[in-house]
């Protein structure tokens, strides 16, 4: 039977990717999807396949200064009056929140009219605005089979998977394309908006660090923010390196698939990508985080094999031309990464949430799947 889903997220895209993976899922299973996010949502180049988006409102908790914790939650509560007015209305059969403070005047919203309410932790550690929401819904759908400050949920939780893009799905079909010494080395650096600066201030300093034999060899691909471009872009032409530059590209996936390393953040979604492709990687995480949810999720992949995750603090120009000498002249070891990531995906991830949000839809109990 048709039901009517409201997704509701955060704007980065590590909350909108799944989102929109689920959103392709139950349309093409016969529902109506409509989404809650803030105004960030149009920024990916690709549009969210909902009947409707909802801009609410929202801010994030910053600090315990007295008059922005005000102002946090005036928009809060704000944005609550806006989620009852928007549920009202729609009248859904189910919410599902993936995260991030414009999520959450939506779940609480929903947990007032009494809709059941599912929610999806895309990290290996529970973020502080899940935590909080946790003990309202009525489900709780786990990217990792073990997610950390969980464990007092673990009565309405399960292990879905972090839903991916069907592009992703598709890339996923090409096998890894072991590198040759005497050929190009294709290397793909991305850290999203708050990680690409950091990539432009070192990677041109660490590859005038390697070898000019191996430099030749680079075909580069590179995140970079608009501001940043011409300095990075000059600096490796100084270089000799071939280089793709962009501030975004809408078919990362495709890129992932292509490379034979990726350098970047361990985000949710990057960390998800990367294993349902199954490609290598050096993970940096986000160093200022509030709950270092990247590192928990660089770990999961590095102690499968797949990737090797090294903080900020540690990575200077000189460290990471080594770690790339060491990995270009070593192919054997790209292709073990390559296989261990792979078996760290789960490309069904997508159709097992979509489930939890049939049964949940049809009045089952949580506890049952």
């Amino acid at each position: 039977m048709e039901k009517t889903i409201l997704l509701t997220a955060g704007g980065s895209g590590g909350h909108l990717f799944p989102a929109q993976a689920l959103a392709g899922e139950l349309t093409a299973r016969g529902h109506v999807v409509e989404l809650a996010t803030d105004e960030r949502a149009d920024r990916y180049g690709q549009a969210f396949p909902a009947r409707k988006i909802h801009i609410v409102s929202s801010a994030t908790i910053q600090g315990k200064n007295p008059v922005a914790l005000a102002r946090t939650g005036f928009a809060l509560l704000r944005g609550f009056f806006q989620s009852l007015v928007i549920l009202r209305r729609l009248r859904p059969q189910v919410v599902v929140g993936f995260g991030g403070y414009p999520a959450f005047p939506p779940m609480i919203a929903a947990r007032v009219l009494g809709i059941p309410t599912i929610l999806h932790e895309q990290n290996a550690l529970m973020g502080r605005a899940n935590r909080m929401l946790a003990q309202f819904v009525t489900g709780i759908a786990q990217s990792f089979a073990d997610t950390r400050l969980a464990k007092g949920f673990a009565a309405k939780a399960g292990h879905t998977g972090n839903p991916v893009r069907q592009a992703v799905i598709e890339d996923s079909r090409s096998p890894y394309d072991p590198p040759s010494l005497d050929k190009s080395f294709r290397l793909l650096v991305f850290g999203g908006s708050q990680g690409a600066q950091f990539f432009s201030d070192m990677m041109p300093d660490a590859l005038a660090e390697l070898d000019p034999t191996l430099r030749k060899r680079l075909a580069l691909v590179q995140q970079c923010r608009p501001e940043d471009m011409d300095r990075v872009c000059a600096r490796y032409d100084e270089l000799g390196i071939g280089a793709s530059l962009a501030p975004f590209f809408v078919d990362m996936p495709t890129r992932i698939a292509l490379s034979h390393l990726v350098i970047c953040r361990s985000g949710a979604s990057s960390v998800a990508e990367l294993s349902v492709i199954g490609r290598p990687s050096i993970l940096v995480p986000l160093p200022h985080a509030l709950d270092q949810d990247q590192s928990a999720n660089a770990e999961v992949l590095e102690e499968a094999g797949g990737a090797w995750c090294i903080q900020q603090a540690e990575l200077g120009p000189r460290r990471m031309a080594k770690e790339l000498a060491e990995l270009m002249n070593d192919p054997d070891r790209l292709v073990a990464a390559a296989e261990a990531a792979h078996t760290q995906g789960r490309p069904d991830a997508v159709k097992r949430l979509a489930d939890l949000v049939d049964h949940v839809g049809d009045g089952g109990k949580v506890s049952a799947y």
